[in-house]
């Protein structure tokens, strides 16, 4: 009798086995999670053809020019302005930042890592912005410390944080960082670039801690998402 029920049993599963097998083959395969793709330079630049001026007059890209070419520009959920690249070696010592490297620097930036230490600009990407005046007051575009920026160059995109403030009449400066991570001679004695360097910063954001480069760039591109959604 168990011989009867085990040989019935082995028929029942024979037959419903192929049938298992066809439906599982064509059972379409799970497909994996996909995230969105962040932003191209090219995506971002065509959000900051037109200017809506939000700075009292323009600035300067360096000491020593005469003229005032560069404003400050407002849109939908950020800032921007279209400037050069100066190369900011200030905050920690390194190598390549150092009294012997940059014969203006200083050991120390308007905002700090989260250990209370000045941040490093050899290492970490970060922007600078003019300090406030009668021409534009960052923070009243809602933007501060560690707030999130993308920076364009040549076809590349790069996520920063506001790292620094320079000079009131001055704008388009970036870390030694920044600049490398762009294609930009990084020496603060003779790098940089005159011209071509698109700055947005996004309004009422924080990259936390500030020194964190992988937050940095996972913030900026999910703003830079909103930002080309919503210009």
């Amino acid at each position: 009798m168990r011989k009867l029920i085990l040989l019935a049993t082995m028929a029942l599963a024979a037959a419903v086995m192929p049938s298992a097998l066809a439906s599982a083959a064509q059972a379409p395969a799970a497909r994996p999670a996909t995230t969105a793709a962040a932003p191209t330079a090219a995506q971002l630049l065509a959000k900051t053809t037109s200017c809506k001026q939000i700075s009292n007059g323009k600035y300067k890209t360096d000491e020593d020019v005469s003229s005032k070419t560069v404003a400050v520009c407002d849109a939908n959920g950020a800032v921007f302005w279209k400037a050069d690249m100066d190369i900011d070696c200030d905050g920690q010592r390194s190598t390549q930042c150092n009294e012997d490297t940059d014969c203006c620097y200083q050991d120390d930036t308007a905002f700090h890592q989260s250990d209370g230490k000045p941040l490093n600009a050899a290492k970490l990407p970060y922007i600078v912005v003019p300090s406030s005046s009668s021409i534009w007051k960052y923070s009243s575009s809602q933007l501060k410390g560690g707030g999130s920026c993308a920076v364009i160059y040549n076809g590349k995109v790069e996520y920063a944080v506001i790292g620094d403030t320079g000079p009131t009449q001055i704008i388009g400066e970036a870390s030694y960082a920044t600049a490398k991570d762009l294609g930009i001679n990084p020496d603060p004695s003779n790098g940089g670039t005159d011209s071509g360097v698109t700055y947005i910063c996004f309004k009422n954001s924080t990259v936390s801690p500030i020194e964190n480069h992988s937050a940095a760039t996972s913030k900026g591109q999910s703003l830079a998402t909103t930002f080309v959604n919503n210009n």
